[in-house]
């Protein structure tokens, strides 16, 4: 058993005091100082790159909210044309069903067929057009979406460029203020 002759001049926490029953003396006390000596890290060194991260989630959360937008409007843009056509189109297919529905004689049916082949052909064309159209809007939409883009990925790098050439300034000054301290130490063991 362990007397207090065996104990540490000073444990401060428990945890110490779990390693000093674990480690033999001399091993404890060099633990100690090693962990005392092991300083923890100051938040500011990380505020940089906490501000950096923050930046750009903020830009990234900006930009999806633009390209929803311009998503949804020509989303709803595409809907209301297609609901036009098929409104436009479903009012000529009804008078034509209405006409057709009056003929009783074998005259009426030769009169109808080419007005039946008129409303077809109106319908394809109006189905042709809105599809254009359609494709159009999604066109400029993705022109869009690649112009915002490619704004981001160069205030991405021109922003990537001014932290390296901020960092090289730093580093830059750094070595001169080094250097002069090297010399001020040089000068002044030299004249001793």
């Amino acid at each position: 058993m362990r007397t207090a002759a065996h104990l540490p001049e000073a444990l401060p926490t428990a945890d110490e005091r779990l390693l000093h029953r674990t480690i033999d003396r001399h091993m404890l006390r060099c633990t100690i100082h090693a962990v005392t000596a092991i300083r923890p890290r100051s938040p500011a060194m990380y505020a940089q790159f906490n501000e950096q991260f923050a930046a750009a989630t903020r830009q990234f959360a900006d930009t999806a909210a633009r390209i929803n937008r311009l998503t949804l409007e020509s989303a709803e843009a595409i809907v209301g044309l297609q609901l036009a056509a098929i409104e436009e189109r479903s009012s000529a297919t009804f008078a034509f069903l209405g006409e057709a529905a009056q003929v009783r004689d074998l005259d009426g049916a030769k009169n109808l067929l080419p007005r039946g082949a008129q409303v077809a052909r109106e319908n394809i064309e109006r189905t042709l057009t809105t599809g254009q159209d359609v494709l159009g809007r999604i066109a400029k939409v993705q022109e869009s979406v690649a112009q915002i883009a490619k704004g981001q990925f160069d205030a991405a790098a021109r922003s990537a460029n001014d932290t390296v050439k901020q960092a090289q300034e730093q580093f830059t000054q750094a070595a001169k203020g080094a250097a002069e301290q090297a010399a001020n130490v040089a000068t002044g063991k030299a004249a001793k």
